[in-house]
């Protein structure tokens, strides 16, 4: 009996292991940006299209209200006066629904839009879903897209206390480079 257990439970792993295995690819830099349209939290539906012409930090995040998200989401909110003295918009997405995004919006008085991927197509087609069967879930990534809608630089590993200063590091060396 133990064993058939421990063999169910090794299939189990395995099939798991295999689902994120096969999550969508990154983007590359220099390739376009995979398009989207989602709904915030008011039910309004943003497209990447929206953003053309500005600078876009896409950031892709696992749950509402938890620490990790909340800081990198708090971070990005103290910083918007840089981000948007750069040229920049951010947008969050998590597989959440818009109701769980529009109380975490308010709860830490978030000023830009969180969109509600509920189906994980969007976070997949930037590599950033982990699909557990039942359960999918977004992973902590970070597209810096450019005006023309091209992927300028990926963020696939995150530390959410120095997040957001790095996006406006590397923001500011990637506008110097296209004004050279």
């Amino acid at each position: 009996m133990l064993k058939i257990i421990a063999a169910l439970v090794f299939i189990a792993l395995a099939v798991v292991a295999i689902r994120i295995a096969y999550a969508g690819p990154t983007p590359e830099p220099g390739s376009q940006a995979p398009a989207f349209t989602l709904p915030d939290a008011k039910q309004q539906n943003h497209s990447l299209k929206d953003y053309a012409g500005q600078w876009l930090v896409l950031y892709f995040y696992p749950k509402d209200d938890t620490p990790g998200c909340t800081k990198e989401a708090c971070s990005f909110r103290d910083d918007m006066f840089q981000l948007e003295k750069l040229g920049a918009k951010v947008v969050g997405i998590s597989v959440d629904d818009s109701a769980s995004h529009a109380k975490f919006a308010e709860k830490y008085s978030l000023p830009f839009p969180l969109l509600s991927d509920a189906d994980g197509k969007t976070a997949d087609s930037y590599g950033a879903l982990t699909n557990l069967g039942i359960i999918k879930i977004a992973k902590r990534y970070t597209y810096l897209i450019d005006p023309k809608g091209r992927i300028a630089k990926r963020y696939l590993s995150v530390d959410t206390s120095r997040h957001s200063q790095e996006i406006i590091d590397d923001l500011k060396q990637l506008q110097k480079q296209m004004q050279s």
